[in-house]
C-alpha cells in the first residue's frame, strides 16, 4: 500500500516534486508544508499548505510519508536540517527515482533522494540519503555519494569515486576515477578534478570570455 505523501516546500522544486511523484508513482500527494514564517498562501498546486510546526496534528506519521523538496541552499545545509527535523517527528521519507533513469546498482539508494531522468547509475555504486541527482548524470561503478549532496546536470563521476557529505557539483563537472572528494566541497560548472579534494574546498572552472570581434563581423556563421 502506498502511503500518502506530504511535501516540504512551496517553490520550484516542490512543484517539480509534485509533478514527478504525481506522474510516475501511485502516491497521493495530500499537502505541502513550510515553516510558519514562510506560509504565504493557503494552497499550492491545488493542495493545502500547512505550517510545519502543526503538521503532525494534521498528518499521522503512521499513514503519511514526507519528501523534503529543497535545493542546495546553504551548501545543502537547509535541506539537511529539514530532513532531520522530519525524521525527528517520526515520518518516513520517500525517494523519487525516474523510470527514465538507468539504475543498475540493485537499489542502493537512500531515502529522500530525487533522481531525475537520464541518470545512469552503474553497478555497485551507492547513493546516500537526501541526495539530489538532477537530469543526465553518469555515476560510475563502485562510486559512493554520501548524504545530503546535490549533483546538478551532465556531471561525470567516474568509477570508484567517493563524494563526502553536503557536496555540490555544478553542471558538466568531471571527476576522474578513484579520487575522494571531502565533505562540503563545491565543484563548479565545467570543473575537472584529477586528484583528491580536501573538505570545504571550492573548485571553479574557467568561464568563457566574450570575444573581441562582434557577432556581426563573423564570416563563418
Amino acid at each position: 500500500m502506498n502511503r500518502r505523501l506530504v511535501i516540504f516546500g512551496a517553490g520550484d522544486i516542490a512543484e517539480l516534486a509534485h509533478f514527478y511523484f504525481g506522474a510516475h508513482t501511485e502516491r497521493e500527494i495530500v499537502a505541502f508544508t513550510v515553516d510558519a514564517a514562510y506560509l504565504k498562501e493557503p494552497t499550492f498546486c491545488g493542495r493545502p499548505v500547512v505550517a510545519f510546526e502543526e503538521v503532525r496534528r494534521h498528518f499521522d506519521p503512521a499513514t503519511h510519508d514526507f519528501f523534503v523538496a529543497l535545493s542546495y541552499s546553504k551548501l545543502n545545509g537547509l535541506r539537511k536540517e529539514k530532513y532531520l527535523a522530519v525524521k525527528g517527528l517520526g515520518y518516513g521519507l520517500a525517494s523519487y527515482v525516474s523510470p527514465r533513469a538507468t539504475v543498475l546498482n540493485e537499489g542502493r539508494i537512500g531515502e529522500n533522494c530525487f533522481i531525475l531522468e537520464d541518470n545512469t547509475i552503474q553497478p555497485f555504486a551507492r547513493i546516500g540519503d537526501n541526495v539530489t541527482l538532477w537530469s543526465g548524470n553518469h555515476i560510475g561503478h563502485h562510486s559512493v555519494i554520501h548524504d545530503h549532496c546535490f549533483i546538478s546536470s551532465h556531471v561525470v563521476v567516474s568509477g570508484g569515486v567517493e563524494i563526502g557529505e553536503q557536496c555540490f557539483l555544478g553542471v558538466n563537472a568531471t571527476l576522474r576515477d578513484h579520487i575522494k572528494i571531502g565533505a562540503r566541497c563545491v565543484i563548479g560548472a565545467g570543473a575537472l578534478l584529477l586528484a583528491d579534494a580536501a573538505a570545504d574546498g571550492v573548485y571553479v572552472g574557467e568561464a568563457t570570455e566574450r570575444g573581441r570581434v562582434p557577432s556581426s563581423r563573423l564570416r563563418g556563421i
